[in-house]
């Protein structure tokens, strides 16, 4: 029977980490405050991620809009932020599909330490 309650905890956890979508079931899991401890840990990574990537857009989106000089290198280097958000998220999805911890070195510590504090 534990066999058969093991694949939602991780369809769960791979909800959590889908691109932009993935962020709200996350915000809801820290809001409510329960789940295991690992989903807790996902949901703070996909917070982290998706907040990291729309401050990057956004700042990036700004300055190649109010820049005379190079606004085609910002749009460049913004279609390689979202790419690359949603590569780390892929990623991350094959990871725990293949049963590896869904861990970032740097944003996994950032989230544990901002994240951690406010929203557990």
């Amino acid at each position: 029977m534990p066999n058969a309650q093991c694949p939602m905890p991780k369809t769960q956890l791979l909800l959590h980490l889908i691109p932009i979508i993935g962020f709200f079931p996350s915000l809801w899991t820290l809001y409510r405050g329960q789940g295991s401890r690992e989903q807790l840990a996902i949901s703070r990574l996909s917070i982290t991620l998706a907040l990291t990537w729309l401050l990057g857009y956004l700042l990036l989106a700004t300055g190649a809009a109010s820049s005379d000089f190079f606004p085609l290198r910002l749009f460049i280097l913004n279609s390689f932020l979202t790419s690359g958000y949603f590569l780390v998220s892929v990623w991350l999805i094959l990871r725990l599909i293949q049963g590896k911890p869904g861990r970032l070195p740097g944003f996994t510590t950032l989230a544990e330490r901002v994240l951690g504090k406010y929203l557990s």
